[in-house]
């Protein structure tokens, strides 16, 4: 009987793309069946790496307070009138598992191929979205599940641990391989070649999401208040946040060609750097109190020994802006969320479409 249900749902989101008078399925009047995502620990909080407790080496076994219900892409589900994304790994190859999207996300996962098998990469994610793909065209025939593939949102944030685990970590030598310019390049055209891929297995609607501004995070802080002796400065590490900026500039770059590369697609850039040094300028008019130290975590800054477990966090993280070593709290998560659904209170942080835009344009629009 569900299959039956879930069946007739991708009929009538079929129906839908046809007619932009026909609300999609999921019964917020957007016309999107399904979202997807993929990245790292911005969309995973280890629920969906195997081991992870195990394998993870960035110090920081809770890269979110418990749930991936606190990340980004979940509040952008709900605003969506979607459930939440269940990990890859949760489900059993059934149908009705796939109704909804998949979160294909690992945490500390790179888009460079590693070295250490600890995670899955940005090629080995794609390699388990066209597995979903086959398994789609075979329960619902070809066309319709082109056709649902074409209905669904997919998010991908990835970067952040390309920067902190390769780059400036130096692991394999990657430094002294590429310069900034170089190595911001290499992962911007990673990032366009899987764009690429999946449009070219009829993904219509993709997020992007930039670097966070990994300058100002207490990891790279306390790092870098040791390393020159002690010497506070602005709260920020200028010279990481604009290796950041580079990336973020080159693939957005990328990302305005693409669009006009595919009349069909719309792709939009996210500028999570834009929004949060938004609330780093001015944390009090945003509700926060605390701008530099780790909500859980110990030592300097929060950020010696990062998050091991809840009972290490503090009372109230709604008025940090840093949950650990490197990532934000549920609250800066939700107002970046908001920001990018709808275009405020963080102006213009998506770029060239909000998120709800995207979201409520008929596919029939994009053909």
């Amino acid at each position: 009987m569900k299959r039956e249900i879930f069946l007739l749902s991708v009929a009538a989101a079929v129906m839908s793309m046809s007619s932009v008078s026909v609300v999609a399925q999921n019964g917020s009047g957007s016309y999107v069946t399904a979202f997807n995502v993929l990245g790292d620990s911005s969309v995973d909080c280890g629920e969906n790496t195997l081991f992870y407790p195990i394998l993870h080496h960035n110090l920081s076994l809770l890269p979110c307070n418990g749930s991936d219900s606190t990340l980004l892409p979940h509040h952008l589900a709900e605003k969506m009138g979607l459930p939440h994304t269940p990990p890859f790994y949760s489900q059993n190859g059934s149908i009705e598992g796939l109704s909804g999207g998949l979160n294909y996300g690992s945490a500390q996962a790179t888009i460079m191929n590693p070295s250490r098998q600890n995670h899955q990469s940005l090629n080995q994610q794609l390699r388990q979205v066209f597995e979903t793909f086959e398994l789609l065209q075979l329960e619902l025939g070809i066309g319709n599940a082109d056709n649902f593939i074409k209905s669904s949102v997919f998010y991908l944030s990835f970067g952040k641990d390309d920067y902190i685990d390769l780059f400036l970590q130096n692991s394999s030598g990657v430094m002294g391989k590429y310069t900034g310019l170089g190595f911001a390049s290499i992962l911007a055209n990673q990032m366009v070649h899987a764009m690429r891929d999946l449009y070219d297995a009829n993904v219509r609607k993709i997020i992007c999401m930039g670097i966070l501004p990994l300058g100002c995070t207490p990891r790279i802080v306390f790092d870098w208040y040791n390393s020159t002796a002690g010497e506070e400065g602005s709260g920020c590490v200028d010279e990481i946040n604009e290796l950041v900026v580079e990336y973020n500039t080159i693939l957005e770059g990328h990302i305005v060609k693409l669009n006009s590369e595919f009349p069909d697609a719309r792709i939009i850039f996210c500028d999570v750097y834009q929004g949060i040094m938004e609330i780093m300028s001015n944390p009090q008019h945003y509700g926060f109190e605390d701008k530099r130290n780790a909500c859980c975590g110990l030592g300097l800054y929060g950020a010696m020994i990062g998050c091991m477990s809840v009972e290490m966090a503090c009372d109230q993280d709604s008025v940090y802006v840093w949950w650990d070593l490197y990532n934000p709290t549920e609250a800066v998560n939700s107002l970046l969320a908001s920001s990018a659904w709808s275009g405020w209170p963080l102006v213009g942080i998506c770029r060239p479409l909000s998120v709800q835009d995207l979201v409520y344009m008929p596919v029939s629009h994009l053909t």
